[in-house]
């Protein structure tokens, strides 16, 4: 035995070394372990997930992957990590309710990068949010000419100020100053927005009546209220008199005062003209959380338009005369991201080498991730869902962190299929980077980078919830579930197309990045306007067709209302089930509303307690009163669909927040003709919910937490009752797993058959493979967007493709269909010569 190398291999051992290939024990920690997960519709499912793997998540909507993805794992995650703090700080947060589940294992720190939009706040921009902007202010704050100050001169959300006065410093220390100046970017005129508001006074008051009369038409101010007693007991008004023939003093006075003290009816209280205090009271507030009648009022009586002292750049003239190369931030910022990367490409400051470096690589970013046609100044609340998930990814390229669980809600959404290979690539460099991806997804091209593969159903709500399949892309193809077995479904192309009946016709439409289009669109068909995004397509529908043409217009954007805002009080469903449960008790319908007598009186009927925490994101808690069902103990008490109010005894059938915890399906069975409780009215608004694939859908769930698809579906479902000649639809496929987008095809084409005309703005293959005619805009984004490439049938289309002359959306839509022939069939209205 050689005695030098058995000293060798115990010195080894004693020191810790290891031999390189041997198994060390952190090895083992590559999964993240899930048991027993219940939390909403999940079944007490158990699963692991490789972790530094791709993992997809898949399943028709509302089957649990949300459940599971962001509730279950990523909620757990935050949960674990506010823990760490000391009790001290936690005592200022919020408390975090443990998810539904027995056991998670393995779990690493979660970000998530969801569908929600970016904050409405009018200051807001994507440049701010990003803060590209603070790149650029310091770089025009040491190279513009002239020199205006520090980079806070070039900011618009910072007035410029003088002062004068005494300076009392943190020891006591008194100074005179005379003048000091404040410096600050923001465009005086409108502060910094912008945009200025016109009121018309015409919305304030009838000039033909007097106070007494009921002169003011402002919700609220009744002849006979309060808020009008302030202005007939002022003295300052004649309330009996016409306001049109008010003085130049006494308009003065009723429009205009400053706050002045009075005593109306034996009261000491401040009087101030009519448009300040409305300003203050009204106009000052996100126009989205007013009440519906007065947010009705605010958009009639208020106009924005452009200031006309910035020209809609925000800034001060100060900060518009410094300029580099002839460019000034203001230009910078109105710039396509795309041309001010060149830009600042282009700039030779050898002083600012790290600067430029920092923010070039920023503005890549922008470009490497499909968003460099926007620009630095576009209003960050107007970005799309899928934009603003994909601004908020930026932040996260390049990031040092890894092993790190990164979670992304749909992050295709929005992408023309020639863009979702560039948002895979950026998925796989984060996995490559020794971080865990977690993505929910339905898009074949996302789903086949998978690394490893969950499909969660087999239905939506109470019959999902379960685990079909785990495993690779090629296993879940032979599969055999609803996900596998769509998974290669490509649909045809019409062998016949249907006739036009019409055109609408649309002539030098310029709208941003449009150059000066004409096309007409065919009428009493389906037609599919396709092209990348930022090629002008939502420009040419939305902002280009006639307002007389009698469109409904069904978009992805918010919808106004307020956090109690759900499915149910947003369609009128609500109305005929509170009428239906005071029926069969005897007592108030007020009683089964959740923002009136049945309120929880905790919560005020929100369900949750909301924590502001400063500039950090607000908190929600579930209410421990009411458990989160937002109503009073008394208005549970009372049940439908059984043998109506128990009093003290077993409850007999279902209370209000039980019927709205319904998905819609459900509900549809509880409330139709055969069901526990028939309610006509209640049964066909639940039917066109379902039409429109929200079968799985909580009838009480906030309108906050939907999804863009599912916004949009619900404005659909409402507007199916309306009478409208031609519905626009702006990619209704968001959100919807493969075998969905057949139902939704089925949708549109009784829509079509109905004599309606349905305009589609589409990104999804299928669709356009079943439209009767297409309008392709493109080549590019942005400047190299905005004109018409293709308009005809989608099979001419795929055959200009495969003759060598594609587009970007004819050589995917090519790609899609394959080898499948049809004929391109009886072609509606015109075509294009030019095209």
């Amino acid at each position: 035995m050689n005695t030098a190398s058995t000293a060798t291999a115990d010195t080894a051992t004693a020191t810790g070394a290891r031999d390189p290939a041997a198994h060390h024990p952190a090895d083992s920690h590559d999964l993240i372990r899930v048991q027993g997960a219940r939390e909403n519709n999940l079944k007490d499912i158990s699963l692991e997930i490789p972790k530094r793997r791709l993992t997809v998540f898949t399943g028709i909507s509302g089957s649990g992957k949300s459940s599971l993805v962001f509730a279950t794992i990523a909620a757990e995650s935050q949960r674990m990590i506010n823990e760490t703090y000391s009790a001290f700080v936690q005592g200022f947060m919020p408390s975090l309710d443990r998810p539904e589940v027995d056991q998670l294992d393995g779990l690493t720190t979660a970000i998530v990068v969801d569908q929600e939009r970016l904050g409405a706040n009018p200051r807001s921009t994507l440049g701010t949010v990003t803060d590209t902007n603070a790149l650029l202010r310091i770089l025009f704050s040491r190279f513009g000419q002239p020199q205006i100050g520090p980079a806070i001169a070039f900011s618009f959300n910072v007035p410029a100020r003088k002062a004068s006065g005494v300076m009392t410093s943190a020891t006591g220390e008194k100074q005179i100053v005379r003048n000091a100046v404040y410096h600050g970017g923001m465009c005086p005129r409108c502060e910094g927005r912008g945009q200025i508001s016109d009121l018309d006074l015409t919305k304030f008051y009838d000039d033909s009546l007097s106070l007494n009369d009921g002169a003011i038409q402002i919700p609220g101010y009744t002849a006979d209220g309060w808020m009008v007693a302030s202005y007939t007991e002022s003295g300052f008004l004649d309330p009996d008199k016409p306001i049109r023939d008010y003085t130049e003093t006494e308009r003065h006075d009723f429009l205009h005062k400053e706050p002045t003290k009075i005593k109306a009816k034996g009261i000491n209280i401040t009087y101030e003209g009519l448009i300040p205090k409305i300003r203050k009271s009204m106009l000052s507030k996100d126009v989205d959380a007013l009440q519906p009648h007065i947010r009705a009022w605010v958009e009639q009586a208020v106009t924005f338009v452009t200031c006309p002292e910035c020209d809609g750049t925000r800034l001060a003239e100060a900060a518009r005369s410094s300029k580099i190369d002839g460019i000034s931030i203001a230009d910078a910022c109105a710039m396509q991201i795309s041309d001010l990367a060149a830009w600042v490409s282009g700039l030779d400051v050898a002083s600012a080498g790290p600067l430029l470096a920092n923010l070039r690589h920023q503005l890549d970013k922008f470009v490497e991730i499909g968003l460099g046609y926007l620009s630095l100044d576009r209003p960050s609340g107007t970005l799309s869902g899928g934009e603003a998930q994909r601004t908020k990814l930026i932040r996260h390229l390049g990031s040092a962190l890894t092993d790190v669980t990164y979670v992304f809600d749909e992050p295709t959404i929005g992408l023309h299929p020639h863009d979702i290979q560039r948002m895979n690539k950026l998925l796989v460099e984060l996995r490559d980077k020794g971080n865990t991806v977690l993505v929910v997804e339905h898009k074949p091209e996302a789903i086949v980078i998978a690394d490893h593969v969950v499909d969660l159903g087999p239905g939506a709500g109470s019959e999902g919830g379960t685990v079909q399949f785990e495993g690779t892309v090629e296993e879940l193809r032979s599969s055999g579930t609803l996900t596998g077995r769509h998974l290669g479904y490509r649909a045809r192309l019409k062998e016949a197309v249907r006739p036009a009946s019409g055109t609408l016709q649309i002539r030098g439409a310029s709208t941003h990045n449009l150059q000066d289009v004409d096309v007409d669109v065919p009428l009493g068909v389906l037609t599919v306007i396709t092209g990348v995004a930022g090629s002008g397509k939502s420009s040419l529908i939305h902002g280009s067709i006639p307002a007389d043409a009698g469109v409904v217009a069904v978009d992805q954007g918010a919808i106004k209302g307020s956090r109690r805002s759900n499915p149910a009080t947003y369609t009128g469903l609500l109305d005929p089930i509170r009428k239906a449960f005071a029926k069969a008790n005897g007592v108030k319908p007020a009683l089964f509303s959740a923002n009136s007598e049945g309120a929880c009186p905790t919560c005020k009927g929100a369900g949750v307690i909301y924590t502001e925490l400063g500039f950090m994101d607000t908190v929600s808690t579930t209410c421990e009163d009411c458990g989160g069902k937002r109503f009073d103990a008394s208005a549970l008490v009372y049940t439908l669909g059984g043998d109506g109010a128990s009093g003290d005894g077993e409850k007999s059938g279902k209370d209000i927040s039980e019927v709205l915890a319904m998905p819609v399906t459900e509900a549809q069975a509880f409330f139709a003709k055969d069901g526990p409780a028939p309610v006509p009215a209640a049964h066909k608004i639940l039917e066109r919910l379902s039409d429109v694939g929200l079968g799985y859908l909580g009838i009480g769930q906030p309108l906050t937490t939907l999804s863009g698809g599912e916004r949009q579906r619900l404005k659909l479902a409402v507007e199916m009752a309306q009478q409208g000649g031609i519905y626009v639809l702006d990619e209704p496929t968001t959100g919807l797993h493969l075998a969905d987008v057949e139902n939704l095809l089925a949708l549109l084409d009784r829509l079509v058959e109905s004599g309606k005309s349905v305009i589609v703005i589409e990104h999804h293959q299928a669709v356009m493979a079943h439209a009767d005619w297409i309008i392709d805009l493109g080549p590019g984004a942005g400047r190299d967007g905005g004109r018409v490439v293709f308009e005809g049938p989608p099979a001419d289309l795929v055959a200009q493709a495969r003759a060598g002359r594609p587009t970007l959306t004819g050589k995917h839509l090519a790609q899609y269909v394959g080898g499948v022939s049809s004929t391109p069939g009886q072609r509606p209205a015109r075509t294009n010569p030019d095209s």
